[in-house]
């Protein structure tokens, strides 16, 4: 569906949640203080476009947490019942943007665009990021549509789904390692490559609905615990075992290579999941897909001793999808044999769609308008 120009403002809003974009120094280092209002005032406007802010909440990504992300959820699932909403953008920390990012994709049936974006560079440094990137997710927020939820950082379009932070500190953080970004930004124009893969999206969480970060209610349902486990030389089964004794609902396996560990955990990996548990298998390789090739503790193993592979979705985006699998009990996922059904989905998602070029006016996929 192409969004006509047709001369009007666009009405975006703005999310702040914390993060660089919003950290001050502290005396002894940096840590989210600024207001969404002060982010914004350090961004010039894109021609066209009128903003209003939410200070949802103000943490540096590294604390957040499921009940965070749920409340941006709900959040995001709000604002966009006013028809007048054009699109959103989040302002948030990246050391967990990429694991919110496909959280609210995954959910996200909108047409209309959520992008997240942030910073490297703390606030009101004099070689700060975040106003030129704020810029550009307002610039893509106006723009497009049939997208899903994005993530725009030094110029670059990503979709959520596969993109991780695979800088440090350099301005270019984030990408996916095993596809090309889906698109850019900038001189005022906004040029998508091809399109995103994106599976049916799940219906909000009931927990959503509920939860507030930081509160306690003695009569809510605990949100569901997931646990990464990473398989090394000497790696046993100890942290599978801790996992399930903590009470882990799900578990991903971040293994070597293809997605390959040892006889030993692949025994761990089949006690959990006849207790119940979802068992997912993720790589610490960078970038590739996994494969069942190996036997003796190898990804053949695994799979046979019921965990799913996640194609080239790395473990914190795969802890993501299990979380929701687990939330998903509107989408008939409480049987085990059909959440099992469900986190297959999740994590294989659609076939790739073929790439699409999207430059000025001409040869435009049907997801996007460019403006100038």
């Amino acid at each position: 569906m192409m969004r006509t120009n047709d001369g009007g403002p666009r009405r975006i809003v703005v999310i702040s949640t914390g993060g660089t974009i919003a950290s001050r120094w502290q005396g002894t280092g940096y840590a989210a203080d600024a207001s969404g209002s002060d982010v914004l005032a350090t961004a010039p406007l894109p021609e066209g476009v009128t903003v209003e802010v939410v200070d949802l909440f103000n943490v540096n990504s590294s604390r957040m947490t499921s009940a965070h992300q749920l409340a941006l959820l709900r959040t995001v699932h709000e604002t966009f019942a006013d028809p007048g909403v054009d699109g959103i953008v989040v302002t948030h920390g990246t050391d967990t943007l990429e694991e919110t990012a496909f959280l609210l994709d995954l959910h996200h049936s909108d047409a209309r665009p959520v992008v997240l974006t942030g910073a490297q560079r703390p606030f009101g440094t004099g070689d700060g990021d975040g106003p030129g990137n704020l810029y550009d997710a307002l610039q893509v927020a106006a723009s497009v549509r049939e997208l899903g939820v994005l993530v725009v950082f030094d110029g670059r379009v990503h979709a959520a789904r596969g993109t991780v932070k695979t800088q440090t500190l350099a301005a270019d953080a984030f990408s996916d390692p095993s596809a090309e970004r889906l698109g850019r930004v900038g001189f005022s124009r906004v040029d998508v490559e091809r399109l995103p893969e994106r599976p049916a999206p799940l219906s909000l969480p009931d927990a959503a609905l509920t939860v507030t970060p930081g509160a306690t209610d003695p009569g809510a349902t605990p949100l569901p615990r997931v646990d990464i486990v990473t398989h090394h030389a000497d790696g046993d089964p100890l942290f599978i075992r801790a996992a399930l004794a903590a009470g882990a609902r799900g578990i991903v396996l971040e293994a070597t290579g293809a997605g390959n560990a040892t006889p030993e955990i692949t025994a761990a990996v089949a006690d959990a999941v006849a207790q119940g548990a979802l068992v997912a298998v993720s790589t610490r390789v960078p970038a590739g897909p996994l494969a069942e090739i190996y036997t003796g503790g190898g990804a053949v193993d695994l799979v046979a001793a019921g965990a799913l592979l996640t194609g080239t979705l790395r473990a914190a985006q795969a802890r993501i999808a299990v979380l929701a699998a687990l939330l998903a009990e509107g989408d008939g996922a409480t049987d085990p044999a059909r959440r099992t059904a469900l986190l297959r989905r999740l994590l294989e998602g659609p076939v790739r769609a073929e790439p699409a070029l999207a430059t000025g006016g001409s040869r435009s996929a049907s997801a996007v308008v460019t403006r100038a």
